[in-house]
């Protein structure tokens, strides 16, 4: 598959939302953006915050809509359709609560799992749903409200330090990611973390 070219973190905007489940997506890529001293700036043709920069050699652009989760669709097609990014050059993180907190997986394509964000993406795109996704687990509320469990509280100090274990990604590993190569990213990324004393 091509290389990866844009790399978006969904979350829902404001300081309200920041440390909440729904935002785990935009914080990956934060922090992906300054590992690699990418800044990044608002971009109102694009409606979000727009990064474009060297990781690992390759020529990248980072994104985090400044819509809510549910319309980054808006975003996520403006810029792809500007700068002609096709859909299979793009990853998107984001929150999935079928993994528990502590579980990330790649995953390449497929249905949107009734995550509205992703659905949105789906749509911005043209309906094509070939796309990268790095699905980052944040557990599942039972029989609490979604909406309230995703946004209406911040993650503990032991459910961040887990999401971030989670998300370990050295850059053997990212090189793998962003030059299209995911089996071999999936192969490594899924394998089970050694166990510490």
């Amino acid at each position: 598959m091509p290389g990866i070219r844009l790399i978006v973190g969904l979350g829902n905007p404001g300081d309200r939302y920041e440390g909440t489940p729904h935002n785990v997506g935009a914080r990956w890529v934060q922090d992906l953006a300054a590992r690699f001293a990418v800044p990044m700036a608002a971009r109102g043709k694009f409606r979000g915050s727009v990064g474009r920069g060297d990781v690992l050699g390759r020529d990248v652009w980072f994104l985090l809509p400044s819509t809510y989760v549910n319309l980054s669709g808006e975003s996520v097609g403006a810029l792809s359709r500007f700068y002609g990014i096709e859909p299979r050059e793009i990853l998107v993180a984001h929150d999935e609560v079928d993994f528990p907190v502590g579980v990330a997986r790649l995953k390449n394509g497929g249905r949107h799992h009734a995550h509205n964000g992703v659905a949105s993406v789906v749509a911005g795109l043209g309906n094509r749903s070939d796309f990268v996704r790095l699905r980052i687990g944040v557990g599942h509320p039972g029989r609490r409200r979604m909406i309230g469990f995703l946004t209406g509280k911040k993650l503990g100090k032991r459910d961040r330090a887990l999401v971030e274990e989670s998300l370990e990604m050295d850059d053997a590993l990212l090189e793998l990611v962003v030059d299209g190569e995911l089996d071999k990213a999936m192969s490594r990324f899924h394998a089970p973390k050694p166990a510490t004393e």
